[in-house]
């Protein structure tokens, strides 16, 4: 199934992102994860990419396990960082001989211990690029991309970085998946700013439920993401009580869904981070509301 015939405003989807475990029991953990989530009938799944192509093998073993062994539809990312064209181009062809029908198109972060991006020889500077590569290479996939509400870190304007989006868009790409937020205000901002600029796929809203106080300093460090003042004044109160933290991290992403998906948002993506209480939490929150996810 291609992801873009799924996003409709009329009947959103919900998925799940998840990433290549690193250990036996990280693998365990993850199919637990995969199976408790699977009784939600997400509208796909994905599947992240380590910085500098790190998991480039896990991820495409673990994508095309799990559309083959859970049934589920499964999207792999796929980077630019550490590839060559010819690299890229064997990796979509095992994508595309397992049946795999989407791919998130990524620059991606540098390697670890790398302070900026540096293309490899042969290999592509941006996404735009490869998004442009895959139309050329007539693959049949369904590209999905990253937007960014409150801008990437790297650029330096909001403005510049939308200009970047509509590049990756005009190459080719059915729909884009926003970076987390948690101000729904800077997602509404962000959808009047991309469609005058004719940027008109669809976007799909990223959420993050908040689990963990300490893990959220380090992700919006390293994103930039907002945490509203009362929010952020709410946890400071609760930060010892890990269940607390959490209590209230589903509580504020539940909101936000409802409201997103009150104004029309054509799916919802949740960044799992391999568990599964918290988002379970929040989508079965919205079904009892009657909300249509």
């Amino acid at each position: 199934m291609k992801i873009r015939n799924r996003l409709n405003p009329s009947n959103p989807c919900f998925s799940f992102e998840f990433f290549p475990p690193k250990t036996p029991e990280g693998e365990r953990s993850l199919w637990e994860t995969l199976e408790d989530l699977r009784e939600l009938e997400p509208g796909f799944v994905s599947v992240t990419y380590g910085a500098g192509g790190s998991t480039r093998d896990r991820t495409v073993s673990l994508v095309t396990q799990i559309k083959a062994r859970a049934g589920l539809e499964a999207m792999a990312h796929v980077t630019c960082v550490g590839h060559t064209r010819q690299e890229l181009s064997s990796i979509c062809d095992l994508l595309a001989a397992a049946k795999i029908e989407n791919l998130l198109v990524l620059r991606g972060d540098p390697p670890q211990g790398q302070a900026s991006f540096v293309p490899r020889v042969g290999g592509f500077r941006y996404a735009a690029e490869l998004v442009g590569f895959l139309h050329q290479r007539d693959y049949p996939f369904c590209l999905g991309g990253a937007c960014y509400p409150e801008g990437h870190v790297e650029t330096p304007s909001r403005d510049v970085d939308l200009k970047h989006l509509k590049e990756k868009v005009d190459a080719g790409l059915d729909f884009v998946i926003t970076q987390l937020f948690f101000d729904n205000a800077f997602y509404f901002d962000f959808i009047e700013r991309a469609r005058r600029v004719g940027v008109n796929v669809p976007i799909v809203p990223g959420i993050m439920p908040i689990t963990n106080f300490e893990q959220l300093g380090r992700f919006t460090r390293m994103c930039g993401a907002t945490v509203p003042m009362r929010l952020a004044l709410q946890l400071e109160k609760v930060k010892d009580d890990p269940q607390a933290v959490a209590q209230l991290g589903v509580a504020h992403a539940t909101v936000q869904c409802m409201e997103l998906l009150a104004r029309g948002v054509p799916g919802i993506h949740f960044y799992t981070l391999n568990r599964s209480p918290a988002t379970r939490m929040i989508v079965s929150a919205l079904r009892a509301r009657g909300e249509t996810v």
